[in-house]
């Protein structure tokens, strides 16, 4: 199989039928062997009565139906699973994103040997105050992420080369970070194409003004799991034995420095007496807790099961 389209989508009926005909029709003007794969991530409209007729009349559409709302990043992954195609290109179904740009996005894969191409909508058909925060978003991540060539990180139109999908996890809301997380998976190749955006035509937009915090909580956890996922320790434990050196070498100053005023019959206060006593005092105790939180976060990542798991309620 060429290509695997993975669509999630949530209450997207109206758009559905106009999507899959224009998706076919590009596929047969292109010759490609395809799978259009269909994510309902438990719409409440007439979505999924919608891609069950879609499958009558057309065999090469796969359905998957939660039974309730995960989000963008768990259609993803679930799709991800179920794709087959050596080229897996993933799209909004809002019609916003353009099925005529897929046999560039699969030239590019399969010809140009990239790994993953990215969508760019330089031009955009959205309100300020969505493009203006998306912007500094991706900003943030280019500086993050040292991939100083996307300008859109979060666009839904990418195409990816088989072994990404298969090599990556995408859970949370982490399918804003998918060419961070595989450029962390040791897939370097990411470049990017300029694609066309389109106005809404049916329904409203799903995502609310907090994605964009929740977006850059994600950004610092996925850094943190890049980078220390499989050695919590050597976060944690630096920063504890540091803590707990400096809180006990002051401990040991205000001792020492009570003895002498001992020693030399100078008048003194008593340890406890001092402000800095209590702050050294809190910086052994944050020291020691840092250190075990590295050591226990050790253990998990050595136990730690599967975090995707999903009730899916009916595979067509």
């Amino acid at each position: 199989m060429d290509i695997s389209v993975v669509v999630p989508l949530y209450n997207e009926e109206e758009s559905l039928p106009e999507l899959t005909a224009w998706i076919d029709r590009v596929m047969v003007q292109h010759g490609f062997a395809y799978e259009v794969i269909l994510v309902d991530d438990g719409s409440t409209d007439r979505s999924w009565k919608t891609i069950v007729q879609l499958k009558e009349s057309n065999p090469k559409i796969t359905g998957i139906r939660f039974r309730r709302n995960y989000g963008k990043s768990a259609a993803l992954n679930v799709g991800f699973a179920a794709a087959e195609g050596e080229v897996v290109i993933t799209m909004d179904a809002d019609l916003q994103d353009s099925p005529d740009e897929i046999p560039e996005l699969y030239d590019r894969i399969t010809n140009q040997n990239a790994d993953l191409v990215s969508g760019w909508k330089q031009k955009r058909h959205d309100p300020l105050s969505k493009t203006i925060p998306t912007k500094l978003f991706n900003s943030v991540t280019r500086s993050m992420s040292g991939i100083h060539n996307l300008h859109d990180f979060n666009c839904g139109l990418k195409a990816y080369r088989k072994d990404v999908v298969k090599s990556i996890e995408v859970y949370g809301e982490m399918h804003r970070y998918i060419p961070v997380l595989a450029k962390w998976a040791g897939f370097s190749k990411i470049q990017e194409q300029v694609v066309q955006h389109y106005p809404r035509k049916y329904g409203t937009t799903k995502f609310g003004p907090g994605r964009f915090i929740k977006g850059f909580l994600d950004l610092a956890s996925i850094f943190f799991v890049g980078k220390f996922a499989k050695r919590p320790m050597h976060f944690f434990g630096p920063i504890g034995v540091l803590s707990f050196l400096v809180g006990f070498v002051i401990t040991l100053y205000l001792i020492f420095d009570k003895l002498a005023s001992i020693a030399n019959a100078t008048p003194y206060r008593n340890v406890t007496d001092q402000p800095l006593f209590y702050l050294s005092l809190v910086a052994i105790i944050l020291g020691t807790q840092l250190f075990l939180t590295g050591f226990v976060a050790e253990l998990v990542s050595r136990n730690g099961s599967d975090r995707n798991k999903y009730h899916i309620e009916q595979v067509i």
